[in-house]
């Protein structure tokens, strides 16, 4: 099933951000590799789609996983969770409609 993975970023979480967005996406990288990524990105700070100095709100990323619990087990290792980018996190399941 799809979940939706849905991370706010800490106050002033720029720095580590950039830090550790290497490993962050190294983890992507394999779900997307195994098909089970519809789409993910980070959400900016201002309306830019290069936000400089402002930085990110957070991120939003929809993968597959078998299960809620298995989702929430993926982010909770994550980089931008046990570095400190993400102050918060929420996993909902998402049922895919269009297109």
């Amino acid at each position: 099933m799809w979940y939706v993975i849905i991370g706010q970023d800490s106050p002033n979480a720029l720095e580590i951000r950039k830090r550790v967005r290497p490993a962050h996406l190294e983890r992507a990288q394999k779900l997307l590799a195994e098909g089970r990524i519809l789409v993910a990105g980070p959400c900016p700070a201002i309306d830019s789609p290069d936000p400089g100095p402002a930085g990110f709100t957070g991120s939003v990323i929809i993968a597959e996983f078998a299960s809620l619990a298995d989702a929430e087990a993926w982010v909770a290792a994550d980089p931008y969770v046990t570095e400190g980018v993400f102050e918060s996190h929420e996993v909902r399941p998402f049922v895919k409609s269009l297109p």
